[in-house]
Formats: C-alpha cells, sequence, structure tokens
C-alpha cells in the first residue's frame, strides 16, 4: 500500500513539475509574442503610435505591441533594466548610467544630430553672458539625461571644471520651477521644454549642442529580445524610418499631432519639431566612438562606477538589413 502512495505522490510530483514547465514555457512563449515599447510624450515614437502601421506589420508575424509611456529617459532604461519594456528611446546620456548599472541592453539604431534640441538657458534679465560666467553658479538638470553631456561639454569648452559649478539634480517640471522662482541660476534643458522655457518665459540660450554635441536619439532594446527576434527589431526600425521620412517632410501636421498631447501651443511645438533629428540610422563606427566618449568622459568625473565598451554592446542587424540601409 505504501508503495502504491509513494508512486502516486511521485506521479503527482512530475506531473506538476511537467506541468510548471509547460507553464513556464506558455508564459515565455506569450510574452515573446508581444512587443513592449517604451516611450516618451515627445519624439518619433509618438507618431509611430498614432500611426498604427508597426501593429499591422506584426499582426503578419503574430506578434502584438504594447506601448508604455515615461516622463524622461532614465526612467524608461530602468524599465528596459527590469523587464517591464523590451525597446524604448531616449538620449545619448541615459544608456551610458544605465550599461553602468548593469542592464542587459543593446543599443539598435540612433537618429541624426539635434545640437540645437538642447541648451543652457538663463533667466531674461540675468546678467549672466557667457558659460564662463556660471563659474560657482547653481545650474539645475535631469541627472542622467541627454543635457548632462551638454553641460560637461561646455563647462570643457569654456576652460571649467565639472566641479566649478553647483549642480542640482531635478525633474523637468521642477527644474522649471526652480528656474522660474529664481532658486537657480540656469537650467540645461531640452525640447519641447527649451522651446517653452524659450517663448513663456523668454529665457536666454546661453549655449546650445551646435559644435559640442551631437544630441543623438538612440533606440534600444533588452538583449534578450533583440536576440532572440532580430526580424521584429528589423521591422521596428523601418517603421520608425519610414515615420521620420514623413515627419521631416511635414512639421506642420507632426505639429498638429504632437501639440494636444505636449499641451503646448502650436507655435512651441513647431520649433521642437523642426529642431529634431528624424530617422533610424544603424550604428556607424563614428557613432559608437562618440558615444564611447561621452562614457569615458563620466567615468573621469567619477559620474558611473566603472569604465564602459560601448562597441560590446551594439546590435549587429542581419546581412541583407545593413546592406540595405
Amino acid at each position: 500500500m505504501r508503495t502504491v502512495i509513494l508512486r502516486r505522490g511521485l506521479v503527482a510530483l512530475f506531473a506538476a513539475a511537467a506541468f510548471g514547465v509547460i507553464t513556464q514555457a506558455q508564459a515565455l512563449s506569450t510574452q515573446e509574442s508581444v512587443l513592449r515599447i517604451g516611450y516618451q510624450k515627445y519624439g518619433t515614437l509618438v507618431l509611430l503610435k498614432a500611426k498604427g502601421t508597426l501593429e499591422k506589420r506584426l499582426a503578419t508575424q503574430g506578434v502584438d505591441v504594447q506601448w508604455t509611456e515615461f516622463p524622461g529617459g532614465p526612467q524608461l532604461l530602468e524599465g528596459l533594466n527590469v523587464g517591464s519594456i523590451d525597446f524604448g528611446v531616449t538620449g545619448e546620456t541615459p544608456p551610458v548610467f544605465a550599461q553602468a548599472a548593469g542592464a542587459d541592453l543593446l543599443y539598435v539604431a540612433y537618429e541624426p544630430p539635434a545640437p540645437h534640441s538642447e541648451a543652457i538657458l538663463v533667466p531674461k534679465d540675468s546678467p549672466i553672458k557667457s558659460v564662463q560666467e556660471l563659474k560657482g553658479k547653481k545650474v539645475v538638470l535631469n541627472k542622467g539625461s541627454n543635457v548632462h553631456y551638454l553641460l560637461v561639454r561646455a563647462l570643457e569648452d569654456a576652460g571649467l571644471k565639472y566641479t566649478d559649478i553647483q549642480t542640482v539634480f531635478l525633474p523637468p517640471a521642477d527644474a522649471r520651477a526652480a528656474f522660474e522662482r529664481g532658486s537657480v541660476d540656469a537650467w540645461v534643458i531640452w525640447d519641447p521644454y527649451q522651446a517653452a522655457a524659450e517663448q513663456q518665459l523668454h529665457a536666454r540660450t546661453l549655449r546650445d549642442g551646435q559644435g559640442i554635441v551631437d544630441n543623438h536619439q538612440f533606440y534600444l532594446a533588452t538583449k534578450p529580445y533583440a536576440q532572440k527576434n532580430p526580424e521584429v527589431i528589423k521591422t521596428l526600425v523601418e517603421e520608425v524610418r519610414a515615420v521620420g521620412e514623413w515627419s521631416r517632410a511635414n512639421p506642420i501636421e507632426v505639429t498638429k499631432q504632437v501639440s494636444p498631447l505636449l499641451g503646448l501651443q502650436a507655435d512651441i511645438t513647431l520649433t521642437s519639431v523642426k529642431r529634431q533629428g528624424y530617422g533610424a540610422l544603424f550604428l556607424t563606427p563614428e557613432v559608437v566612438a562618440a558615444q564611447q566618449k561621452i562614457a569615458d568622459s563620466f567615468y573621469q568625473l567619477k559620474l558611473i562606477p566603472k569604465p564602459l565598451s560601448i562597441k560590446d554592446v551594439i546590435w549587429t542587424p542581419p546581412a541583407a538589413v545593413a546592406k540595405a540601409q
């Protein structure tokens, strides 16, 4: 009797184990049949989401698309790091901080430079006329965002050290409030917040990125997803590229779509739209080298804890796709 009970117990145990394996396999299969995209309220992915063309194309591959909005690049990459999304787009600096924190990510593609789409701003009546005059002043910015590197390069270009200023780290909404109160001397910010401050507050541009930074936007994916789903990534890049080409040729239409989402006047949005870079290009050695320079700079400044190798986290597209670019 004891033997029968034991056998039944073992059968039940193995059945439960087998059921667990099947359940896990089904969950994995379900997860891989969904592409989870992280986006911000502004940029090409917003337009892609509105068009719905990606969903139609991926439906033929048996893949659904889920969209999750994030307030900024650092938060989006945290989502990528913890596995809540598979793909997203940020400025050039957040991926460096994410890689330094151990995120298992890959650079998939990049947008053309947009150096005028970020800037160091000062109040309209500020006596500060040059970056050199920021020495000893309070400068507010979003830590780890694309403007972090703009600040580093602008100070370097002006002969100042990063430690020559007082950095105040706040997200855009709080940073604007501090800027309006006069509790900081300068604000380093990107569009559309930049365009809004220029037109609504009459903030002066002390220095934008022209000549010192590229201000690329990077499309990134988790390494496991990109390696297992190259055809999905290929389709995604093609759709982003198509939307970028349309956006470049139709800034007024883009403005009509984006302005209500941002809650900004059309003229402010149009300024931002015209300054943005559009497209999705696979990374070149020159772009990788520029990104490596950012990583090296942040390590030297002790803003990240270890040196990084950017070339080790670049997605290699299928040969036919890379050739067609």
